[in-house]
C-alpha cells in the first residue's frame, strides 16, 4: 500500500475511534458561560454539561423547571400601559403599584370613591393592590423571563428563548409599551401619597433575576438580537442611575431593615451588570458594617424582622437579600459569608437561627400569621454552599417549595413563599 492510502486509512480509523469514545463531543457543543450577576455562570455551564451527559437526577429536576416554563408559553407578554388608569403623573408608561397593607377606613361613596383615609394593617394584604396596578404583571415578567431563559439554556429549545425575548421587549423596550426606568409611583396610597420610596422593593425582590435572564439570553439565544441587548443595557443604566441618585433611592437606601438590604442588593447587581465595578465593590463592602453589624444580633436573630407580624417570612426574606448580595460580592472579591462583626454578627449565624424551624426539628418561637417552613429552603442551601456545616447537615430535611426544589438548576436564593409587600 502506498503512503497516501495508508494515511487516509489511518485518518478514517482515528475519526471512527473518536466518534465511538467521545459521542457527546459532537452531539453537545460546550455551552457558553453566561455573564450572570447573582447566579454563578460557570456553575450553570457545568450543570448544563452534566445534563448533556445524561445525569438522570438532574433531568428529573429539569422536568420540574420546564413544566414551569411551559406554563408561560401561552401567557403574556405583559405591558405597563395596560392598567385601567395611569399613575398619578398621567403617563401610562410609568409603573404603578399600591401599598399592600393599607386599607380604606370608610365605605366608598360618590364623593369618596376610595374610602379615604387609608389606614395601615400590617401583614394583612389588601386585595385592591392586585387590580388596577402593574404589580401582578411585573411579577409575571420577572418570573417568566427567569424560568424561560433557564429552560432555553438547559434544553436548547428555541420556543423558550423566543418567548422570554418577547416578554422583555414588550415590557422594557418597545416604544409603544415600554416602562419608564423609574419607580416614582410604586406603592402609592390613595388620597395620601403618589408614590413612596418603600415601593422600590417591588423591583428589589426579583428584578435581579431579570438581569440574570438577560445574561443567559446574551449567550446566543434565538430571538434576542444585538439591538435588544444594547437597548436593555441602556435601560438598566438609566434605572441604576435613578436608584443611585433619586430622592426615593436615597431614602430607601437609608432604611434599617430588609428594605435597605434589598436596595443595596439591587443597586450592586445593576452596577455589576452595567459594568460599574467600583460602585459594586463599594456597596458590598459597606454592607458589612451598615447591614450585618446593624441588623443582625449576636445570636443571629434579626430584631427588625422579628418585630413584624410575619416574623418568619421577614426573617427568611431579609436573608434572601443578604444571600443574593453575597453572590454579587464574589465578582468584586468580597466574601460576605465569611464576615464577622464586632459582636459576632454574621450571615451564617442568621441562617443558623432559622435552622431548627427550617429543618422541622422545632417550632418557630415567634408569632407569624402564616408560617411556611419552605420559605427558608433557599437561604439554607446558599449557606450550605458557602461552607456552613450546620446548614449542610440539614439540607436533606428541608421542605421543598411548591413546584419542587430547583436549587441545582438555579442556585440563587429566592423568596419562596407567596407573601408580598
Amino acid at each position: 500500500m502506498s503512503a497516501r492510502p495508508r494515511l487516509v486509512a489511518l485518518l478514517v480509523a482515528v475519526a471512527t475511534f473518536t466518534a465511538v469514545l467521545l459521542p457527546t463531543a459532537s452531539a453537545h457543543p460546550v455551552p457558553r458561560v453566561p455573564k450572570t450577576t447573582v447566579l454563578d455562570g460557570v456553575r450553570l455551564q457545568q450543570t448544563k454539561l452534566r445534563l448533556d451527559r445524561g445525569d438522570h437526577r438532574l433531568r428529573r429536576t429539569l422536568q420540574q423547571l420546564t413544566t414551569r416554563a411551559d406554563t408561560w408559553l401561552d401567557k403574556g407578554p405583559w405591558t405597563v400601559v395596560d392598567k385601567p388608569r395611569p399613575a398619578p403623573s398621567g403617563d401610562v408608561h410609568d409603573y404603578l403599584s399600591q401599598a399592600p397593607y393599607w386599607w380604606p377606613s370608610q365605605p366608598g361613596t360618590t364623593d369618596n370613591p376610595w374610602g379615604c383615609p387609608y389606614v395601615q394593617r400590617d401583614g394583612e394584604r389588601n386585595p385592591e393592590v392586585d387590580t388596577g396596578t402593574d404589580r401582578q404583571d411585573v411579577e409575571k415578567v420577572f418570573d417568566s423571563t427567569y424560568d424561560l431563559s433557564l429552560a432555553w439554556y438547559y434544553t436548547g429549545e428555541r420556543k423558550y428563548a423566543e418567548k422570554a425575548a418577547s416578554v422583555l421587549r414588550t415590557w422594557f423596550l418597545d416604544p409603544a409599551t415600554r416602562m419608564n426606568p423609574h419607580l416614582n409611583h410604586a406603592q402609592f396610597i390613595p388620597c395620601k401619597y403618589d408614590g413612596r420610596a418603600i415601593g422600590i422593593i417591588d423591583f428589589s425582590q426579583s428584578f435581579t433575576s431579570v438581569l440574570d435572564a438577560i445574561a443567559i439570553l446574551n449567550t446566543g439565544a434565538p430571538g434576542w438580537t444585538r439591538q435588544d441587548r444594547s437597548a436593555m443595557h441602556s435601560w438598566n443604566v438609566d434605572f441604576r442611575d435613578w436608584l443611585a441618585n433619586s430622592a426615593f433611592g436615597k431614602e430607601e437606601g437609608a432604611a434599617k431593615n430588609n428594605h435597605g438590604t434589598f436596595y443595596d442588593m439591587q443597586l450592586a447587581a445593576l452596577a455589576h451588570a452595567t459594568g460599574d465595578r467600583a460602585l459594586t465593590r463599594r456597596i458590598v463592602l459597606d454592607a458589612r458594617a451598615r447591614r450585618i453589624d446593624a441588623q443582625i444580633a449576636a445570636d443571629g436573630s434579626q430584631p427588625e424582622e422579628l418585630a413584624r407580624t410575619r416574623s418568619w417570612h421577614y426573617s427568611t426574606f431579609a436573608l434572601v437579600a443578604y444571600a443574593r448580595l453575597a453572590a454579587v460580592g464574589r465578582h468584586v472579591g468580597v466574601n460576605l459569608w465569611s464576615y464577622q462583626g464586632p459582636g459576632g454578627q454574621s450571615l451564617f449565624k442568621a441562617v443558623d437561627y432559622l435552622l431548627p424551624a427550617a429543618s422541622g426539628a422545632a417550632p418557630w418561637p415567634h408569632p407569624d400569621l402564616e408560617f411556611r417552613r419552605y420559605a427558608a429552603t433557599d437561604v439554607v442551601h446558599a449557606a450550605a454552599d458557602a461552607g456552613n456545616s450546620e446548614a449542610r447537615a440539614v439540607v436533606a430535611r428541608l421542605e421543598p417549595p411548591p413546584g419542587g426544589d430547583l436549587w441545582e438548576l438555579r442556585p440563587a436564593a429566592e423568596q419562596l413563599d407567596s407573601i408580598a409587600g
